[in-house]
């Protein structure tokens, strides 16, 4: 499988309870969804609703993607919203209106739950009932905007160093991994580090005071870099092993522990709170003026929608029908300047190794159109923005998502 052609052409708990005696039959990590459960347990309110962010956590629970959950309305939410609308039959506005508000925060079962005698979910403080998707996975308790959760010492063990921008350099590294812990929680939680900060001003979680010791960033005086006395951090983290922070209440990441999958490819969608169980999809089709990747099932049903980088004035979108070839998960690149407008002929082809900061992130997957492929990215806030070099480039949690739904029979459009 040829991966080379593509890369961006910019610069690169809740209260967490007591795990049962019983053998868990999801493999995600510990800072998982625990709808329900972990909610009636979390007894740190949080400091405001965020509606915005609530839509956007629900959306990307359902699979309509919003790409980076930062409480704001932007291109991907907006995109995200008209999906949504498009598979509910309602008004195609892209816009956090009243009618689609009413269709994502469930007002059909809020009714429902008043008519068996419940209390209705929005008079629960800070909760709304929850959509039923068009793929018809529902999401069984109120979902807010955010949870609290206690990071583990397993994910926060690892080796963070800054990477250098020079591919022959870039080359002799193991890995193209994360730069810090901050990078990878964000990347965790589909968010970014600057709205991990804001839900967690002076290291605590939003709606709670700063913990006895910590100084602004959580990090305790005398704690060293912040995660592990193995850790190598390219600079001091905000966050550390043990730390509570208050997160997006991101979902749908149940992963089957007893389900065929490899070992780094489990490790990999347990990272990005991805689960193993996806829609399959029947078609994608990918417009390049609405930058979208839009999936369907073999019913015609919308199950899943992302915003996407797709090429460029210099490496337009090759326009048609196209075929997997296959799925690379966790790919090495091989660098080859030749195949890059921008870049100098002179330099040397390099073999990339694997990491979520490679130049296709933690997926390839592989078209019948030379060169091209749908892939991740190192840089998850330019999606939708900055050009890449002729191929579909999504963030990894996306990308991990979409590479869960799709196989060699699924059908690839490509369309202006």
């Amino acid at each position: 499988m040829m991966i080379a052609a593509c890369g961006s052409s910019d610069a690169p708990a809740e209260q967490q309870t007591a795990q049962a005696a019983e053998t868990d039959d999801n493999d995600a990590d510990s800072m998982r969804s625990r709808d329900g459960e972990a909610q009636a347990a979390d007894t740190t309110p949080d400091s405001e609703e965020r509606p915005i962010m609530q839509a956007q956590v629900i959306l990307d629970r359902l699979g309509f993607s919003p790409g980076v959950i930062d409480g704001k309305i932007g291109m991907s939410t907006n995109n995200a919203l008209e999906a949504f609308q498009k598979a509910n039959d309602l008004s195609k506005t892209g816009e956090y209106d009243d009618a689609t508000r009413e269709a994502l925060l469930g007002s059909v079962a809020e009714a429902a739950g008043s008519a068996n005698g419940e209390q209705p979910p929005s008079e629960r403080e800070g909760m709304v009932a929850p959509p039923m998707p068009p793929s018809g996975r529902p999401i069984p308790q109120p979902v807010p905007a955010t949870r609290v959760v206690t990071i583990p010492e397993e994910f926060a063990i690892g080796r963070f160093e800054e990477l250098p921008d020079d591919p022959a350099k870039q080359a002799e590294m193991s890995q193209l991994g994360y730069e810090s812990l901050e990078e990878k929680l964000a990347e965790r939680f589909h968010t970014t580090v600057e709205t991990l900060r804001m839900l967690n001003p002076n290291g605590a979680p939003a709606g709670s005071a700063p913990a006895s010791g910590q100084q602004d960033g959580g990090a305790e005086q005398g704690a060293g870099d912040g995660s592990s006395s193995e850790t190598e951090s390219a600079e001091a983290s905000s966050f550390r092993a043990g730390q509570q922070i208050r997160v997006p209440n991101i979902g749908a990441d149940y992963i089957d522990a007893s389900a065929d999958i490899d070992s780094e490819w489990r490790s990999t969608l347990r990272n990005l709170g991805i689960g193993s169980d996806q829609p399959q999809a029947a078609r994608i089709v990918v417009d390049e003026s609405e930058s979208t990747l839009i999936a369907y099932d073999e019913n015609d049903r919308i199950v899943g929608a992302f915003t996407v980088t797709s090429g460029s004035s210099r490496d337009p979108l090759p326009i048609g029908e196209w075929d997997i070839y296959g799925i690379a998960r966790n790919p090495p690149f091989s660098y080859d300047p030749s195949l890059f407008w921008d870049v100098p002929d002179d330099q040397e082809s390099q073999q990339l190794p694997p990491g979520p900061n490679g130049p296709v992130g933690v997926v390839w997957i592989d078209l019948s159109k030379e060169h091209y492929g749908i892939h991740g990215t190192s840089a998850p806030e330019t999606i939708g923005r900055a050009q890449s070099h002729g191929c579909v480039r999504l963030t990894n949690w996306d990308a991990a998502r979409l590479a869960q739904m799709v196989d060699q029979s699924t059908e690839v459009i490509f369309q202006k």
